[in-house]
C-alpha cells in the first residue's frame, strides 16, 4: 500500500457551488513528499471510503501544502458529498504519498484539453511548464458555464481559450486536433464523452503523443466478459469469477478479505501481485510496466482461463 500522511485541513473555500477548494498541510509544519504535474493523492473521507484527487498547484520537491479540489457528486457513491459535508478546517484526513500515471513527458508543444473538473491536474501541469518556460502551451477549457467554472478569472486573462457549452453549443474539436504532429502533446482530463471523443479525433495521430486521464473510472462489468477462476496464492483456494460479478467481490464471497474502495480502477487500493496468468487489464492506474506483475480486481479480468494473484507486500 501506498504511504501515508496525516495532514490537517488548513484551508476550505468553495470555487462554485459544486467545487470545494481544500489546503492539507503537515500538523507541525513539515515539508511534503515532492511530486509534478499531473500528481494525485488518496484520501480517506470522513465516511471511510478512499478517493483520487488531482494536485492542482505546480508541484515540487519539498511542498508546504497539497490542494485539491472536489466537485460534488450526489449520483455517486459518497466519497465526494462526504468530503463536501463533513470536512472542516481544522479536521485531520489521513492522505497517501503523490502518485502520478499522469506525467507530463518532453514535447515542444502541448495541447491541453480540459472539461469541467477536469482542469484540476492539467492547472498544475500548465502552471510546471510556465514556470520553467520554453515550451508553447495551448489550453481548451471547457465547462456548461461560467458560474460552474473553478479558477475562471484565473483562466480568463491567460489566453486560454475558455468555451461555456449552455451558451455556446459544444466545441468543435477537429479543427484543433486535425493535423498530427509528433512535436506536440496532447493531454485531455475529463467527463468520458470528452475522453472518447479526443480518442477518436487523434486517431490518425501517434498514439504515444496523446495522453488522457479519465475521472469516471471503469465499468467492472463493461466489454469482454467471461468467467475464469482466480488461485489466491496464499492459499491455493481456487474461486471461480462468473461473467457478472468482479473478480473483486468473487474473491470477497470467497472469503478472501481484500481492501478497497473506488471499484472503478482508479484509486489503487485494491491492487494485487499477479503471480501466473495473463490479466485483462482495464484499470486507469497501473503503468505498462507495473501490469506485468500487479492486477487490479475491482475491474479487471482474466484473458486466460486461469489466474494466480497474491497481496502486495505489506
Amino acid at each position: 500500500m501506498p504511504e501515508r500522511l496525516h495532514l490537517v485541513v488548513a484551508e476550505r473555500d468553495d470555487l462554485t457551488a459544486a467545487v470545494a477548494r481544500f489546503v492539507l498541510r503537515d500538523p507541525d509544519g513539515a515539508a511534503l513528499p515532492g511530486y509534478r504535474g499531473g500528481a494525485h493523492v488518496t484520501v480517506t473521507t470522513p465516511s471511510g471510503q478512499r478517493r483520487s484527487y488531482s494536485l492542482v498547484d505546480p508541484g515540487g520537491r519539498a511542498p508546504q501544502q497539497y490542494v485539491i479540489c472536489v466537485r460534488r457528486d450526489p449520483g455517486g457513491r459518497g466519497g465526494s458529498v462526504s468530503m463536501h459535508d463533513d470536512v472542516h478546517p481544522g479536521d485531520v484526513l489521513e492522505v497517501t504519498w503523490p502518485a502520478n500515471n499522469f506525467a507530463l513527458k518532453r514535447a515542444k508543444r502541448y495541447l491541453f484539453i480540459a472539461g469541467g473538473i477536469g482542469i484540476t491536474p492539467i492547472r498544475a501541469m500548465v502552471g510546471e511548464l510556465r514556470a520553467r518556460g520554453g515550451a508553447q502551451i495551448e489550453l481548451l477549457y471547457l465547462t456548461r458555464s461560467a458560474e460552474e467554472t473553478a479558477f475562471l478569472d484565473e483562466f480568463s486573462e491567460d489566453g486560454t481559450l475558455l468555451h461555456h457549452s449552455a451558451t455556446s453549443g459544444r466545441l468543435d474539436l477537429w479543427p484543433h486536433l486535425e493535423h498530427p504532429d509528433d512535436d506536440t502533446r496532447i493531454y485531455c482530463c475529463g467527463p468520458t464523452a470528452l475522453i472518447e471523443e479526443v480518442l477518436a479525433l487523434t486517431a490518425h495521430w501517434r498514439p504515444s503523443r496523446v495522453h488522457v486521464e479519465d475521472f469516471a473510472g471503469v465499468d467492472a462489468l463493461g466489454g469482454r466478459r467471461t468467467p475464469f477462476t482466480a488461485v489466491w496464492a496464499p492459499t491455493g483456494q481456487r474461486i471461480e469469477v462468473p461473467a457478472d460479478k468482479s473478480l473483486l467481490n468473487s474473491l470477497r464471497s470467497g472469503g478472501v478479505d481484500v481492501d478497497g474502495s473506488c471499484e472503478s480502477g482508479t484509486c489503487g487500493t485494491c491492487r494485487l501481485r499477479l503471480l501466473a496468468g495473463e490479466a485483462d487489464h482495464r484499470d486507469l492506474v497501473l503503468t505498462g510496466q507495473e501490469r506485468a506483475d500487479h492486477v487490479m480486481p475491482c475491474v479487471s479480468r482474466a484473458l486466460s482461463q486461469e489466474i494466480t494473484v497474491a497481496p502486495t507486500a505489506p
